[in-house]
């Protein structure tokens, strides 16, 4: 993690939002909540039970690959894209809990886990990720300062829209429909961004991203190429990597898309007001909660991002409670709901160019 990340995850996690001392934090609506939170120990770490997952996890890892090289080059192998694409994105979980020192406390530990995950299992670079990923934490949905909602492929705004021409334009008028296909290029992307994001880094932080990049990169075609010809080899990295970008997507498409975007001209909102009223929970029980990695209690991920995962569950009577003792709008939904709405709004965002 750059320097400059980590300085903004040490301000803003601890007890998983902004300093406990800063004045939106103290008197506001969300120190009461805090305090019941912090009250009930779900603050805590949960360091067995990320142990345990992650190495139930690294084991189906080990056996998908056993079962690639046992299979040997035939075009069956190709089917084994599936199951490594949904441990991978189990792995990118993990990633992403260790970002925000959910795992342990200890940043360099977190920092290794992060490594392990990220750069060398998925060739993502973990510093490329914290790095957007706190911005977008600090605020979401904010059309300046959340990159998440910034001009990319898709936008998110008409104003932004406004100004799109030749084949963005087009793009933005059909990108509700074009979503779904797009995350099938993510897998690839995550890649291309990390290795872009190297020049970003300080000299020693940028040495050991680019080897545990590469070093993926070697392992990966290594396996492949040995296990199968080229051509079948080539066709399972597509399928798999389209795999990994669409289950990946679909973890976090429902999160904020659709929900309310500060006014960067308005008036500030509070932690509790930014991080609620930007943020939808899809509902569910456990499977939901293992397709989505947690994601699904978004609300109470971002209040307290270094909650450990096992205990936002936990923490969302709670919250809702608050939110309903204060009038505040608790948005949750059914997962395909969840994906409707924020398709509804890509589709509104592309109307005027129709």
């Amino acid at each position: 993690m750059p320097q400059a990340a980590a300085a903004t995850v040490a301000q803003h996690t601890r007890d998983g939002s902004e300093s406990p001392e800063s004045p939106q934090a103290t008197g506001s609506d969300f120190a009461p909540l805090l305090k019941a939170v912090r009250g009930q120990g779900l603050l805590g770490r949960r360091t067995g039970w990320y142990a345990a997952g992650i190495a139930a996890n690294l084991v189906a890892l080990g056996a998908v690959v056993t079962g690639m090289v046992l299979l040997g080059d035939t075009w069956w192998n190709v089917f084994l894209a599936l199951p490594l694409a949904i441990l991978w994105t189990r792995t990118a979980f993990f990633g992403h809990d260790a970002g925000h020192a959910q795992i342990t406390g200890g940043r360099k530990a977190g920092r290794i886990v992060g490594l392990v995950h990220a750069n060398l299992l998925l060739g993502m670079n973990e510093a490329w990720w914290n790095d957007k990923h706190v911005r977008h934490h600090a605020n979401p949905n904010h059309i300046d300062k959340d990159p998440d909602v910034g001009v990319g492929a898709l936008v998110w705004t008409q104003k932004q829209a406004a100004q799109r021409e030749g084949f963005a334009r087009w793009l933005t008028r059909n990108q509700a429909r074009l979503f779904f296909p797009m995350l099938l290029l993510e897998g690839i992307a995550l890649k291309i961004y990390g290795f872009q994001f190297l020049r970003r880094q300080p000299v020693r932080e940028r040495a050991l991203s680019a080897l545990l990049l590469t070093c993926h990169l070697a392992l990966y075609a290594a396996l492949l190429l040995t296990v199968m010809s080229p051509a079948k080899a080539v066709v399972f990295a597509l399928a798999h990597h389209a795999l990994f970008g669409l289950h990946l997507g679909m973890a976090f498409a429902p999160n904020h898309k659709g929900m309310e975007m500060p006014d960067p001209d308005g008036e500030r909102w509070g932690h509790l007001q930014r991080q609620v009223l930007t943020s939808r929970n899809v509902r569910g029980a456990v499977l939901t909660d293992w397709f989505l990695g947690g994601l699904n209690y978004q609300i109470e991920h971002h209040l307290f991002p270094s909650m450990p995962r096992p205990h936002l569950r936990l923490a969302q009577p709670l919250v809702k409670a608050h939110c309903e003792s204060i009038g505040m709008p608790y948005a949750e939904t059914g997962i395909v709901e969840s994906y409707r709405q924020a398709l509804r709004h890509m589709h509104e965002v592309g109307e005027p160019l129709r």
